[in-house]
């Protein structure tokens, strides 16, 4: 299980993505669960996303986000707009993995793609992808370089204009995983995703891993990054210095605190 796309207004009916089966909807609770898009030509998925502004909406990011030797890629994106009765392809073939589908909190049409591609080569489709048409068309807004993808963005629910979006470098191998490296780092957009900039204040220096985010929703100053170590550019977990870890924002990204 990778994901969980909740309508909060109800909250009884919820989606479970899996990596490798597909997507499963429950109207219980938990009850029953019915398959939804066991039609589509790819079964591994990376994330889904409910509007919640109108809950019939439902993203589905083709591509777990594993990065193991046997971890499945999708196609792109789908959308449906009947709650997931059916299923609209809506591109991005070529970025393979998804880690995160991000959607305006107000305006339906605006969606940001997370886009980690692929995983055992180089390919210039990674990055973040942007929408600003239900899908119909989509832009890359943030584009480190063809090494390096986008496995996260979240978008403040307070300014949507400000997002987050974590940039990583990866490869794998059939003899080892490459977990980390130069290009891997914390953006910040306050236009809408027009234009970043790093945040490095507080933050580890050196190489890093991949980078979670999650912003509080009831004071969105506060801002909580998850970082893997990735100095040593391999998949170790012995490292001479711990770098990695929870940090911690209290001003919307500028500066961070190691909490634990």
């Amino acid at each position: 299980i990778v994901d969980l796309a909740v309508v909060e207004e109800n909250p009884v009916v919820f989606y479970v993505a899996s990596a490798t089966g597909g997507l499963w909807k429950t109207e219980n609770n938990g009850g029953t669960f019915e398959p939804v898009f066991q039609d589509q030509p790819v079964h591994s998925i990376g994330d889904a996303a409910v509007h919640q502004k109108n809950p019939k909406i439902v993203w589905v990011g083709t591509g777990e986000r594993a990065n193991r030797q046997s971890s499945s890629w999708g196609n792109g994106v789908y959308k449906s707009s009947d709650g997931g009765e059916t299923w609209l392809y809506m591109g991005l073939e070529e970025i393979r993995h998804i880690g995160r589908i991000a959607l305006h909190p107000e305006d339906p049409d605006i969606i940001y793609t997370a886009a980690m591609g692929h995983l055992w080569g180089p390919n210039p489709e990674r990055g973040l992808y942007r929408s600003r048409d239900g899908g119909e068309n989509w832009e890359k807004i943030l584009y480190i370089d063809e090494d390096t993808g986008v496995v996260d963005v979240a978008v403040d629910p307070e300014d949507p204009d400000i997002l987050y979006a974590a940039a990583y470098q990866r490869r794998r191998r059939p003899y080892g995983f490459h977990g980390g490296g130069p290009g891997s780092g914390l953006f910040k957009s306050t236009d809408g995703g027009d234009t970043w900039a790093e945040l490095t204040n507080g933050l580890p220096e050196g190489d890093k891993g991949r980078i979670g985010i999650s912003i509080y929703r009831r004071n969105p100053e506060i801002v909580y990054v998850c970082v893997e170590q990735g100095w040593r550019y391999n998949a170790s977990t012995a490292y001479n210095e711990r770098r990695a870890g929870i940090y911690r924002s209290e001003d919307k990204g500028n500066s961070w605190t190691h909490m634990s």
